[in-house]
């Protein structure tokens, strides 16, 4: 079983806070032939299985001045919840322009060495003894950058995002 926290650049104007909505938006987009092309157009960005520990990543932030306010929360849980009517099924994630902006912010102010020297030895103790440390430490370093870039591209733009998490 696979679980995915996929990320769409949009414009604000366009997000409808209905989930009946946003599961068709984003799973048009789940698609893989158009997920591809949004990934390499830069406006939209996913991290199989690893997102909730690069959420700890982020939460290692949570003490410094740019962390304050929630804004560690941002990149992966933070922003508002749009719920399935029952709670049969995950929900969706929307940042505002502003909110997304922030994110950036977070991202870009905080260092991923200084995120990873707070919480980079307990990440690495769920992989276990048998992964080199420094493997580990490129896993994250790549989402920390590529969720660094997706979020300027999508600020500077003047863009919300949309998250959706697949289980």
């Amino acid at each position: 079983m696979s679980f995915h926290m996929h990320l769409r650049a949009v414009e604000n104007s366009e997000v409808r806070h209905d989930h009946a909505w946003l599961e068709e938006f984003m799973g048009a987009a789940w698609d893989w032939d158009v997920r591809r092309a949004e990934h390499d157009a830069g406006i939209a960005n996913s991290i199989e299985k690893d997102f909730s520990s690069v959420h700890e990543l982020c939460e290692a932030g949570s003490g410094l001045p740019e962390g304050q306010g929630g804004t560690w929360e941002l990149p992966i849980f933070g922003g508002d919840i749009i719920d399935h009517p029952a709670h049969e099924k995950p929900p969706f994630v929307h940042l505002t322009p502003d909110t997304t902006r922030r994110a950036a912010a977070f991202l870009t102010d905080v260092s991923f060495d200084v995120l990873w020297e707070s919480a980079g030895r307990q990440l690495r103790a769920a992989f276990g003894p048998d992964w080199a440390e420094e493997d580990v430490k490129g896993i994250y370093a790549w989402h920390h950058a590529g969720l660094r870039a997706f979020y300027h591209r999508t600020a500077v733009a003047g863009k919300a995002v949309v998250k959706a998490f697949w289980y």
